[in-house]
């Protein structure tokens, strides 16, 4: 008698353990890890609340200088798949730990294949090298219908009951990335040409996008150089440009310095939004509201 309840207690044991290990792989399933906001809405544009999402970089921290607080490698250690944006600052600067708190965790970037902005690119062998990747890429429709595609093979191979689901919805989500282009090209067609100054160069794939030319404060990450300032300032004058755009994430003292010298404003925008199609229509308007 001893021995069979010996048994059916191993047995017992096996069993929980082996549930465990379903319960700990279905978590895990459901947690899926982002960089940035806009990110955030674009899984969720095609796989509804399905999952948890873990955001990296909160609302109001810089993508380029972000530090990851302990407690975020937890999540990290939760998810099936970490979705890069990928050539932020914060993801080159801190993948390794990243990848350390989760060594199953799959890293896609979403990024792959686009027609990046670098500074270099150069042939080498079977590969492109590329030097200094604007990451915004974002900001621009186009770009972000083709990382759509990216995410919704990603979550449909996560949830392949769920994979007829995501297609519509991905379907449903690049119909709105259409329209959105159409509209702010429509919008932005009799301002071809148009320069504007920001103060981090976060609108390039923007300003590529719609036949704009962006100048920036900042170059390659670092703070403006007096040479530089006084070049911006003689671009803003001999064009009439009176703004300069900054983003809450940047300190304003440079940028209220070069206001000052143009006698010109400084005005916020917000490329982080997670409201991401209503952001880009509010930049847009304000961007024609300036010319």
């Amino acid at each position: 008698m001893k021995r069979i309840i010996l048994l059916l207690v191993v047995a017992t044991l096996f069993a929980s353990c082996g549930n465990q290990k379903k319960s700990d792989k279905s978590a895990a399933a459901d947690v899926v890890t982002v960089s940035i906001l806009p990110q955030k809405t674009f899984v969720e544009k095609i796989a509804g609340d399905d999952f948890e999402i873990n955001l990296l970089i909160p609302p109001g921290s810089s993508p380029a200088a972000y530090t990851l607080l302990p407690s975020q490698l937890k999540d990290i250690s939760r998810s099936a798949v970490w979705f890069r944006i990928g050539y932020i600052g914060f993801e080159h600067s801190w993948a390794d730990k990243i990848k350390q708190a989760n060594t199953k965790m799959k890293v896609v970037n979403i990024s792959e294949g686009l027609d990046l902005i670098a500074d270099k690119m150069e042939q080498h062998g079977d590969h492109v090298h590329i030097d200094g990747v604007d990451p915004h890429v974002w900001l621009s429709p186009v770009m972000v219908k083709q990382m759509a595609k990216v995410i919704l093979d990603e979550l449909s191979a996560l949830k392949p009951e769920k994979a007829g689901d995501y297609k519509a919805n991905y379907m449903r989500f690049v119909k709105e990335c259409d329209q959105l282009h159409i509209d702010l090209k429509n919008q932005l067609k009799d301002y071809a040409g148009r320069k504007f100054i920001v103060f981090h160069p976060s609108l390039s794939y923007y300003a590529r996008e719609y036949g704009l030319e962006q100048y920036s404060l900042e170059t390659g990450g670092k703070e403006p150089t007096p040479q530089h300032l006084r070049e911006v300032v003689d671009i803003a004058k001999s064009e009439g440009i009176k703004v300069i755009y900054i983003q809450s994430e940047f300190d304003r003292e440079h940028a209220r310095v070069f206001a000052d010298e143009i006698g010109g404003k400084i005005i916020q925008v917000a490329p982080l939004k997670p409201e991401w199609e209503e952001n880009l229509r509010t930049m847009t308007q304000i961007l024609i509201d300036n010319f």
